[in-house]
């Protein structure tokens, strides 16, 4: 047998072949290799098949979670149990206006429950409009706006027990009404401005009842309509009007306010005051 010396001084084909021979003499008693072929291609069968399953399996599990979520009452409970990230919050319960004042008619007057049913959704939905502007820019001194199932200019803002009431009117107007009185008299303080398209507006705080409280109002003329905005006092507590002057010249200028009243000079809610001559 050919040392690994006597390869090394054989040429280099020669000790190649020797090489060779030596392998397959070593390798001659050993059993025969298993064949790798076949089962390593029944388990790549296998393997893909569970897969399938596996891909399967969570496609369906996926389809029972979005099935679940679709079911799920609103606001159902969303502890662990639930799922966690099937949860979908519920809109807040502040975006349903708040319920109507109700307030008595007097003898002989007619109240928004006599109106025909249209013509009632109709002035509610523009009271639920207007108690969402109001809530919004008036200031919070003023409290919760709430409308009154009265009538559909007749609005309330409650605070600490206290209720102010609030007249918001976009009535109709005589050619000759200019809609913006300020007198200066009596103790009223008066100011003006001017709101987006030109248009003149007043407000005024001006003593009513005894003169120990006041009350603050808005009036402009815009369209065909004559526009007011007054907030009283709460005379039980001889509490002023809890607004001032420039919050009404302010809350005016807004467009959310403006687009209020530009809805209802286009469709009026109201009908035109009639005046009684030498009345």
């Amino acid at each position: 047998m050919a040392t690994n010396e006597d390869l090394y001084e054989l040429p280099d084909d020669r000790a190649a072949l020797l090489l060779r021979d030596a392998m397959d003499r070593t390798t001659a008693d050993l059993p025969p290799l298993p064949d790798l072929v076949g089962p390593a291609r029944a388990q790549g069968r296998r393997r893909k098949a569970r897969v399938r399953v596996a891909i399967g399996g969570g496609a369906l599990a996926v389809a029972a979670l979005a099935l679940a979520g679709a079911v799920a009452p609103p606001g159902g409970g969303g502890g662990p149990q639930a799922g966690g990230a099937a949860n979908v919050a519920a809109p807040p319960s502040s975006s349903a206006p708040p319920p109507p004042v109700h307030l008595e008619p007097t003898p002989g007057q007619s109240s928004m429950a006599d109106l025909p049913a249209a013509e009632r959704i109709r002035q509610e939905d523009f009271q639920n409009r207007a108690v969402g502007v109001l809530q919004g820019l008036l200031p919070p001194s003023v409290g919760t706006v709430r409308r009154t199932d009265l009538s559909v200019r007749l609005y309330q803002g409650s605070k600490d027990d206290k209720a102010f009431v609030i007249i918001f009117s976009v009535r109709p107007a005589e050619p000759a009404d200019t809609g913006s009185p300020c007198h200066e008299a009596r103790g009223e303080v008066c100011a003006r401005a001017t709101l987006p398209g030109g248009i003149e507006a007043a407000a005024a705080t001006a003593p009513v009842n005894d003169g120990n409280v006041t009350e603050t109002r808005l009036s402009f003329r815009y369209g065909k309509s004559k526009v007011s905005l007054v907030v009283s006092p709460h005379d039980a507590s001889n509490t002023s009007a809890p607004v001032t002057n420039d919050q009404l010249l302010h809350l005016a200028k807004s467009p959310a306010f403006l687009d209020l009243v530009k809805s209802a000079d286009a469709e009026p809610v109201e009908k035109q005051q009639q005046t009684i001559p030498g009345g």
